[in-house]
């Protein structure tokens, strides 16, 4: 009887095991697909508002719930925007994200100058640049 029991106990243990690395592969799995997930750059509107004050409208697709990669990516519009304009910075004002389903859009402006500007978020357009070519983001 005993013997039973521990079969029993031994048998449900197993399936319970199972069922929790059949979940922990799914969950493996869902998270690979995020990270292989690349999104789809649709383009950059430049509006000039000032002479060094720039105002960025970047859409992306297919971030699944990152909301950082459009902020990324308006970040790189930037910086290649003050490289364009002969400048070597720019400055972070704000950004303001809204998504639709697997469309991302990003509503950024910045400072762009000749010199580092003042304030705490300020890009090295040159860096900036190179670095989101080799992360794969594209510019303007």
């Amino acid at each position: 009887m005993f013997a039973k029991a521990h079969h029993n106990a031994l048998a449900l243990a197993t399936l319970a095991g199972l069922a929790l690395a059949g979940s922990g592969e799914a969950a493996g799995r869902a998270s690979a697909n995020e990270a292989l997930a690349k999104p789809v750059y649709r383009g950059v509107e430049t509006r000039l508002i000032d002479l060094d004050l720039v105002n960025l409208r970047v859409t992306l697709e297919g971030a699944g719930e990152r909301e950082d990669d459009v902020a990324a990516y308006a970040a790189c519009a930037a910086a290649q925007y003050a490289l364009i304009r002969g400048y070597g910075f720019a400055r972070h004002i704000r950004t303001n994200v809204d998504h639709d389903g697997e469309t991302w859009r990003a509503d950024a402006v910045y400072t762009v100058s000749p010199a580092l500007p003042r304030g705490l978020r300020t890009i090295d357009a040159e860096v900036t640049v190179d670095d989101c070519a080799d992360r794969g983001i594209p510019t303007i």
